[in-house]
């Protein structure tokens, strides 16, 4: 009977003792304080594209003043930069864009001769300002613009000119991955006047042109 009675109480002690083990050896549950949050702090890159309507006043033509030569156009090239994101979760950063411009009109003075122009490529150098709200940046940009003006006058060569002048806008990119986001983007540009000479026997005409154009893009950020 005494051994029945020790062969229990030894089992008892030993059941009670694993059991306290698997109680202590138990996983913890993660805290909650481990997920990181997205950071827009690096490198930019990518493709945009979109639509472009230009403002070019012409003069030299008639005597009343400044004709309407407008034209509009698709847009299509690729932009890269870098962000950096303070502890506030402010923006900042630096972008330059290059596209092709296939905007192009033409206008009738003394028919059948037209006059027709447009533009070639267009780019920019541009600061970044925004808020990030998580995947979300809404930001400002502003900088210095630059883009090749045409024009062809009846019985002349084609001329060329490079408008300088500045572009403002605002935007929204949204990060649907850690490398991949997503961009539309509003922009006005003035890209100034510019004279366009066909030599002593022609005439000198001068371009003024403003532009009004939205882009979508997507982006990689390293």
């Amino acid at each position: 009977m005494k051994k029945i009675i020790i062969a229990a109480a030894f089992i008892f002690t030993a059941s009670t003792a694993s059991a306290a083990d698997a109680v202590y050896e138990a996983p913890q549950a993660p805290v909650a304080g481990d997920v990181t949050t997205f950071s827009w702090t690096g490198f930019t890159a990518g493709v945009q594209g979109g639509y472009a309507w230009d403002k070019q006043d012409l003069t030299g033509i008639a005597p009343a003043g400044a004709l309407d030569a407008n034209f509009d156009g698709g847009i299509l090239g690729g932009f890269a930069g870098y962000n950096y994101q303070l502890g506030n979760n402010w923006v900042v950063g630096v972008e330059g864009d290059f596209d092709g411009n296939w905007g192009d009109g033409s206008l009738t003075i003394l028919a059948p001769d037209k006059y027709e122009y447009g533009m070639d490529w267009q780019g920019s150098v541009r600061a970044r300002a925004g808020y990030a709200f998580d995947r979300a940046l809404v930001y400002g940009t502003a900088g210095w613009a630059i883009g090749r003006g045409y024009l062809v006058v009846p019985g002349f060569d084609k001329q060329k000119e490079s408008f300088n002048g500045y572009t403002v806008g605002a935007g929204v990119d949204y990060a649907f991955t850690d490398l991949i986001f997503g961009r539309v983007e509003y922009r006005y540009t003035n890209f100034g006047d510019k004279n366009y000479d066909f030599g002593s026997l022609g005439p000198l005409l001068n371009g003024d042109i403003d532009q009004h154009a939205v882009r979508v893009g997507l982006g990689v950020k390293f």
